[in-house]
């Protein structure tokens, strides 16, 4: 995925009202630009961090600039909640995740079970349908090792819920962690932060549901899905 051209380097001044922050520009002057993340960002908010921000082009928006990495000492770490999707879309039309590629096609937030939508159903001849949830992380407190969730996801829970009943209906169901980072080899869940979200993470298992978790490549320029990483469970 090719990034906006626009981007440029800027330093956090703090990060309020979970959409908004304030960064200082090189030339000393400063901007309130839109954060595409409704989470605790644990660890990336410091005053003083540096940041990458674009503008858009779209004159209707309020704030035409955007908050997308945070430059961490490991490297680039992406904020932005849109991009995994998309990431994983780019990656399904590729048929990059061998795991998937059985299903020649798919289709993005469809409705199904009770109140939820799915980020992408896929479909193909002779094999049931697959539902696959994308989740963003970009929480990391271990050298090396991402966890999700940063904070609590009572909408996450019930997703694992309703795919583990698709599984149980004879369907097929993955989630898919896109770790926004470069510097993490090992991914796992975060139990202190969201005890329900791993008990439902363990249900949807026994049912069926597959976990995969995926590193990208990220420079200012360009974000690409790369290379699958370890999923270490929780236990206790």
């Amino acid at each position: 995925m090719q990034l906006p051209s626009t981007m440029q380097r800027a330093t956090l001044i703090r990060r309020y009202k979970r959409f908004l922050a304030d960064v200082r520009l090189n030339d000393g002057s400063e901007l309130t630009v839109h954060c595409a993340n409704t989470g605790a960002m644990t660890g990336l908010t410091d005053p003083g961090n540096p940041v990458w921000i674009w503008r858009s082009d779209n004159e209707k928006r309020k704030l035409p600039w955007s908050l997308e990495f945070v430059e961490m000492p490991g490297g680039l770490v992406g904020i932005n909640t849109a991009r995994p999707n998309q990431l994983v879309a780019e990656a399904l039309k590729e048929g990059a995740i061998p795991a998937l590629a059985d299903w020649p096609d798919f289709q993005a937030e469809v409705r199904y079970g009770e109140k939820s939508r799915i980020d992408f159903l896929l479909r193909g001849p002779d094999r049931p349908d697959c539902y696959v949830e994308v989740k963003n992380v970009h929480y990391s407190r271990q050298t090396g090792l991402a966890e999700f969730p940063d904070s609590p996801t009572t909408r996450g829970a019930r997703h694992l819920n309703e795919m583990a009943r698709m599984c149980e209906a004879g369907h097929r169901a993955v989630t898919i962690y896109v770790v926004q980072r470069t510097d993490c080899h090992t991914f796992t869940l975060c139990r202190d932060n969201d005890p329900e979200y791993v008990r439902a993470f363990a249900h949807a298992r026994e049912a069926g549901v597959t976990a995969l978790a995926f590193g990208c490549d990220i420079t200012p320029t360009h974000l690409r899905l790369s290379r699958p990483l370890s999923i270490q469970m929780p236990t206790g």
